[in-house]
């Protein structure tokens, strides 16, 4: 990001010094999985697109791309109504998909769509700040794990417990493929006063709440609290700009992959983005 638009975004935040008071900030926090299921409630199927782009983000979604097996496994958290699970199932049909999310109607739009079978997927309610996965997904049995847009619905206090959970069911090698909001997002310099709970987390009019991420952050989270390898951690930059109006405004999202410890302790391997292979006549492969 540049100087000059830090310096900026810095100077926004700090205008905003007032927080919600201490009644209603428990309140969002308690029921951030109550107030998403509200959501759905309102909008059904309707709210989101299917996320076509990700495999242009994760080569990892790639057909043909696998850590373990060659039927690879995956995860995704916070799947909503299933607006990832079914490009990645139709793309790629070897995949078998856990899907989980705390919104027990959005789990339930993704069992009820006509191209949900348990041969391919697997959707389940849990809220992975508390419960634990493990007890509906193997230990140690993942390859991939999707964290697109969830991390950012968590409070930040909780957000410590979800990866213990995340890293419990991931495979040695497996990966955790992350995108949410990055700080000094363009939605997040457009909250007013009377929204934030307290700094980089903020709640919107339906109770929902919305933390921007620092690349520092994710450091924090997923390697020195899960004791995961950093493959990539960075802002992604996308301008938006109106001619007619001649506005520009910067969408800011926080990217990155961690990967669970390998087996072999081939730390530089896993730094370049090896591919564990059980086979014996072929133990590492570098895609």
């Amino acid at each position: 990001m540049e100087e000059s638009f830090v310096a900026h975004a810095k100077e926004v935040l700090a205008k905003d010094t007032s927080v919600v008071p201490e009644f209603w900030q428990a309140k969002y926090r308690n029921e951030a999985g109550k107030n998403w299921d509200k959501f759905y409630n309102r909008n059904t199927t309707n709210f989101f697109k299917d996320r076509h782009w990700t495999d242009r983000e994760f080569e990892e979604l790639r057909v043909g791309h696998t850590f373990s097996e060659s039927k690879p496994v995956l995860l995704e958290i916070g799947c909503g109504v299933g607006n990832f699970v079914w490009p990645i199932i139709e793309r790629n049909p070897d995949i078998f998909v856990y899907a989980c999310d705390f919104s027990p109607r959005a789990v339930g739009f993704v069992q009820a769509n006509q191209n949900y079978t348990e041969r391919r997927c697997k959707a389940f309610v849990c809220d992975i700040t508390k419960d634990r996965l493990a007890a509906t997904i193997p230990p140690h049995s993942v390859d991939i794990v999707s964290a697109i847009f969830v991390f950012s619905a968590l409070p930040p206090e909780k957000q410590a417990d979800a990866v213990s959970n995340i890293v419990e069911i991931l495979k040695p090698g497996g990966r955790i493929l992350f995108r949410d909001y990055g700080i000094y997002d363009l939605a997040q310099l457009r909250f007013k006063s009377g929204h934030k709970l307290e700094d980089n987390l903020y709640v919107r009019q339906d109770g929902t709440l919305s933390y921007y991420f620092s690349t520092d952050r994710l450091r924090e989270l997923f390697v020195q609290h899960g004791g995961l390898a950093e493959l990539e951690n960075d802002y992604v930059v996308k301008k938006l700009v109106n001619a007619k109006l001649n506005i520009d405004s910067d969408r800011i999202f926080a990217q990155a992959k961690f990967q669970a410890p390998i087996d072999s302790g081939d730390i530089v391997a896993a730094m370049s983005g090896a591919v564990l292979d059980k086979q014996p006549d072929d133990s590492m492969n570098v895609e």
